[in-house]
């Protein structure tokens, strides 16, 4: 890794001092820790059946660097010598293996919003949705917990410009979206924050599915205000 000055020296996008570093930490060690949720978050992709092989990709903001998973190489063997950095505007900063082909989807979500990790996915249930609808009906209140009614990301070719585009716009006021024939993205302020998103996404889609599947029936659906209430509710939900 390129020697660079210690991370807590450096403001992040949002204009607060990065919550990854910790006092008398140097940049290399807040790095290192950080890949290491990194590389964590990712295998619990595939054991919670997210992602099969090398499918889907994570990425986390530590001040200007951003790490990425590489390309192709299956994630139980990553280990800390294995971290990919770029710049927002991809360059490489340091690491041996090619990142991930969906950089620009990662790249674009943080050129635009205050997000500090974004998690993709091939979830199984999410990516059938996406076939189906171009919005996934708003069967739980968990669906405030994202902006509102998730929208699906039209079709494009994976890693290419025109995906990224489609996916903002699919993100627009909302922390997660379904990408048309393909997965879905979710990103937060936090990694735990990302990957949570990521697994009530699958869950909606699968209740959704589950619900819509009884013949001669139709799942109610909730309102905008009750959406709002619900988003009103969550925000008090939780410790300080």
């Amino acid at each position: 890794m390129t020697e660079q000055r210690d991370v807590t020296e450096q403001p992040d996008v949002a204009g607060q001092r990065d919550v990854t570093g910790q006092p008398g930490e140097g940049r290399q060690d807040v790095i290192g820790r950080a890949w290491d949720a990194l590389v964590a978050a990712a295998r619990r992709t595939v054991a919670d059946g997210l992602v099969v092989g090398t499918s889907g990709n994570v990425s986390v903001r530590v001040g200007a660097t951003i790490l990425v998973t590489p390309s192709g190489v299956p994630y139980d063997r990553l280990g800390p010598g294995d971290a990919v950095g770029v710049d927002t505007d991809g360059n490489r900063l340091f690491g041996d293996l090619a990142p991930t082909s969906e950089l620009p989807m990662h790249l674009a979500v943080y050129r635009t919003t205050d997000a500090g990790a974004v998690v993709h996915t091939h979830a199984v249930h999410a990516t059938a949705v996406s076939t189906l609808v171009p919005e996934l009906p708003p069967i739980h209140y968990m669906a405030a917990a994202l902006g509102g009614p998730v929208r699906v990301a039209r079709y494009a070719p994976y890693g290419s410009d025109e995906l990224a585009e489609h996916m903002l716009r699919a993100l627009r006021e909302r922390t997660g979206c379904l990408l048309q024939n393909h997965g879905t993205l979710t990103y937060g302020t936090t990694l735990d924050q990302a990957y949570d998103r990521t697994a009530q996404l699958e869950w909606m889609c699968r209740l959704w599915l589950t619900a819509s599947a009884i013949p001669g029936h139709a799942p109610t659906l909730l309102s905008p205000g009750q959406l709002r209430e619900a988003e009103d509710r969550l925000r008090g939900y939780g410790q300080r």
